[in-house]
């Protein structure tokens, strides 16, 4: 497994000119350089998709099947779109027809906007790189890509193999923490995106968010902000319950719950709550039966890291609710199982993250 090393903070100042030399170098104004591009991108990602399968299972506790269905798949077919979209979304474009600027005949013309910034979050550390930067590349852009350090194996293994795919020039990687981040941060970008799960919500994503863009005021540069927040589901006790449940258990069990719009919270009548947990308990025990408990590593993802799996857990342990579906931990594998609480109110735990 390839190992994370923080990018010397003296060399992120060197990448980001170079960077900004290979954008106005011109190559990427030719679609057929940015097909070519993207090209070798979902290539990087099928040559190598044993070693992705294996880095996000040592990251995530990933089951092999989850890997190829959230991530891997996911990312080539995202490539795949910009690859066969990238000449029609390039086009000119005449906007709708106005009585006030006809006599002008006026067009709108797609120019890249430069050098952007992509800082990809933990939860889908595969997905949420390629996708904004298949996006980028298609967009014209040089880009730089500051993955996640708590998936570290996949952010290892995608600066060892972005260099030996993709132009260097034109899209690099940066790894490392805050430091790190924050020497990005100081520098003037083009477009910035920040992709921020809710490993940590109160000092974590949102913080994050703030922080972006607060260093983004300094160039006016414009950002693209990702954040969760507490995704209810509203049930009406007149829906087809069998399929909603099955749909909401889905939600918030792949990946282990760490999704930025996974199910967080559900509300219902007083008087249907018991009816709505057992369908849920019959979609659990369809979803997990005997020979395949969520306590296998072959059945369920695990906590990204031991500070978020003991965050989870104090929510857990606090709850004043009545836990009627999981509630298993291990901290030694950072297992948490699918967990169902009831009768749980909004000063509750649960409720403050």
């Amino acid at each position: 497994m390839p190992e994370l090393v923080h990018t010397p903070l003296e060399e992120i100042v060197k990448l980001h000119a170079e960077l900004r030399a290979g954008f106005q170098s011109g190559r990427l104004r030719s679609i057929a350089y940015r097909k070519y591009q993207l090209l070798k991108l979902a290539y990087l990602i099928k040559d190598n998709s044993k070693r992705f399968e294996d880095a996000l299972r040592t990251d995530l506790g990933r089951p092999p099947l989850e890997g190829h269905f959230l991530e891997i798949n996911a990312s080539i077919a995202e490539v795949k779109d910009a690859h066969s979209n990238v000449e029609k979304w390039a086009k000119p474009e005449k906007p709708a027809f106005s009585l006030n600027f006809s006599a002008m005949r006026p067009v709108m013309y797609k120019e890249a906007k430069g050098v952007v910034l992509v800082i990809s979050p933990f939860n889908y550390p595969l997905w949420l790189t390629v996708g904004p930067l298949a996006a980028a590349i298609a967009a014209g852009n040089a880009i730089a890509i500051k993955p996640s350090e708590s998936s570290a194996v996949t952010s290892a293994l995608l600066a060892e193999l972005i260099p030996k795919y993709l132009d260097a020039d034109l899209v690099r990687v940066v790894n490392g923490s805050v430091a790190e981040s924050t020497k990005l941060l100081e520098l003037q970008w083009d477009h910035s995106e920040p992709l921020q799960p809710y490993e940590r919500p109160a000092t974590g994503g949102f913080r994050v968010g703030q922080i972006v863009a607060a260093a983004a005021v300094k160039y006016l540069t414009p950002c693209t902000l990702e954040l969760g927040g507490k995704s209810p589901v509203i049930i009406d006790p007149e829906c087809d319950l069998p399929t909603a449940a099955r749909r909401i258990l889905w939600g918030k069990t792949v990946n282990a719950g760490q999704t930025c719009v996974a199910p967080d919270y559900v509300l219902v009548p007083r008087s249907f709550q018991d009816k709505f947990v057992a369908a849920l308990e019959t979609a659990h025990k369809s979803f997990y039966p005997e020979s395949a408990q969520p306590s296998s590593p072959e059945a369920f993802s695990r906590i990204v890291t031991p500070q978020a799996w003991k965050r989870v857990k104090g929510l857990l342990d606090n709850t004043k609710g009545e836990i009627v579906i999981g509630g298993e931990t291990d901290e030694a594998t950072k297992f948490i199982a699918p967990t169902v609480v009831k009768n749980v109110e909004p000063d509750d735990s649960l409720m403050s993250e």
